[in-house]
């Protein structure tokens, strides 16, 4: 029973880590340094709790039982914790650190208890209760790593996976061990640790009974009184704000705004009208799931066949259900020349390369670079795929996102257009000025141009608008970006 105790609290103990490094990655979009982050914390912190258990082995299963439930009870609500943080502070790290030095600090603590409880029940050589204990601790770790990805977050979600796991947590390592050592504390003693783990219990339960008012709050105060529809999607969170007559449209995802309703047929015109100057009979657009890109490569004659690749299929669906999207989109998914792929660019990129015919046009309609979310669809690997699929005077354009001289945002986009030129591409960048009072601050987004052989940007008044971009070139040019060297 004690084996089986130490087998579900590693579980619980895996899963509290992952929910760290998941739930933080998605809202800082750094999971590399977030994964970074909690893993050391936690692991150093583990070390420093084992010390300090040290002072706890005259009673262990009173204190095994507090640490449980102290356990139970922070990892329990750490997601909630870190998503309340991350919406009314703006920021998460300090708080994802915090909770993974005290998680680490109990994890840490529960092998020498455990160790001292295994000897009081059968004495044995201290090298094989050693191995006994931790095959436990090994093997219920396997399994909360697996139940985390496969089963908690398919079936209940991050915070409400994370407070199911605390309620098995303290009734697996507080319950348990307190009724196989009823007879070490004192009776008072023993009915306060039964009552603290009662109380840990009912405090997860009414925080599992309260995640939807917590979320529904957290959005207010990030987006205000008119959110209209809020979903915890497979991939991300989608909410979209504004009316369904599509005043005030905005789509955010996972906190940042993807998409302003007054700014997105600008930005979308400048993608797509020069490299639809050419050939366009095939195009394929990856990304750019709330279907405006699309729409526009419709608007141009001659279009026969439209391959759009979306890696998130919640919010495709949006986009082909909320009446404000599809009055902004035309319901160009819809359009029988369309053909909707729900899966990852870079996948399909690879296995397009000897499936589909060429393409005239392809448009990259991508997240913009910086930190490691979706790093790799800005890299020399991603384009190269891309560049495979172009036909013979085929045109491919991007928006790697807002210039302003000397900032990052403006090295980033030269290292972009550098790694174009990498895969043997012609690149013409060019810049357009947008900013709707209401969508944030004007600026001028820019754009890269790129083909096999020297293009004519078109229309016309963008090419003196690419020529003084052009002068801003740095020289020598930044390194192109890679799977293993990625935009910084």
């Amino acid at each position: 029973m004690v084996l089986l105790a130490a087998f579900v609290c590693a579980a619980c103990g895996l899963v509290y880590e992952l929910e760290l490094v998941a739930l933080g990655g998605r809202l800082l979009g750094d999971p590399v340094t977030q994964t970074s982050l909690v893993l050391s914390v936690m692991v150093f912190a583990m070390g420093i709790g084992s010390l300090l258990a040290k002072h706890l082995t005259r009673r262990p299963a009173t204190a095994f039982a507090v640490v449980e439930s102290a356990l139970a009870l922070v990892g329990g609500l750490s997601g909630l914790a870190l998503y309340a943080c991350w919406a009314w502070f703006g920021q998460c790290r300090a708080a994802t650190a915090a909770l993974a030095a005290l998680i680490g600090l109990l994890i840490g603590a529960e092998i020498p208890l455990l160790m001292t409880l295994i000897q009081r029940i059968r004495r044995q050589d201290p090298g094989r209760a050693v191995a006994d204990l931790f095959a436990a601790d090994y093997v219920g770790a396997l399994v909360g790593g697996l139940a985390f990805p496969f089963l908690l977050l398919p079936a209940f979600g991050q915070a409400a996976g994370a407070l199911l796991a605390g309620g098995v947590n303290a009734v697996a390592g507080g319950a348990v061990v307190l009724w196989l050592f009823r007879d070490e504390p004192a009776r008072r003693t023993r009915l306060l640790l039964w009552a603290g783990c009662g109380l840990v219990l009912a405090a997860l339960a009414t925080a599992a009974a309260g995640t939807d008012a917590v979320e529904r709050a957290a959005r207010h105060a990030l987006y205000g009184d008119r959110v209209r529809f809020a979903d915890q999607g497979g991939q991300q969170e989608i909410v979209l704000t504004g009316a369904a007559t599509g005043a005030g449209l905005r789509l955010y995802l996972d906190g940042r705004l993807a998409l302003c309703a007054a700014d997105g047929r600008r930005l979308q015109q400048a993608l797509a009208a020069p490299a639809m100057a050419g050939p366009h009979a095939r195009v394929l657009v990856l990304g750019g799931g709330d279907g405006l890109t699309v729409r526009e490569v419709l608007r141009h004659p001659g279009v026969r066949q439209v391959v759009a690749v979306q890696p998130d299929p919640d919010l495709t669906a949006l986009a082909r259900t909320d009446p404000a999207l599809t009055a902004l989109n035309r319901h160009a998914l819809d359009d029988p020349r369309v053909r909707i792929v729900a899966a990852d660019p870079f996948g399909w990129l690879r296995a397009a390369a000897s499936a589909e015919p060429p393409f005239d046009v392809i448009l990259a309609d991508l997240p913009e670079p910086g930190g490691e979310r979706g790093a790799e669809l800005w890299t020399e690997e991603f384009y190269g795929l891309a560049a495979r699929l172009l036909a013979p005077g085929g045109r491919l354009a991007l928006h790697p996102g807002p210039l302003g001289p000397g900032t990052a945002a403006e090295r980033r986009f030269w290292a972009v257009e550098s790694t174009l030129r990498s895969v043997a591409l012609r690149t013409t960048p060019y810049a357009v000025p947008v900013g709707t009072p209401g969508c944030g601050t004007p600026a001028d987004q820019g754009f890269l141009l790129a083909a096999a052989r020297p293009t004519t940007l078109a229309p016309a008044e963008l090419r003196a608008a690419a020529t003084r971009l052009a002068a801003r070139r740095p020289t020598p040019a930044p390194p192109p970006a890679t799977l293993l060297r990625p935009l910084g």
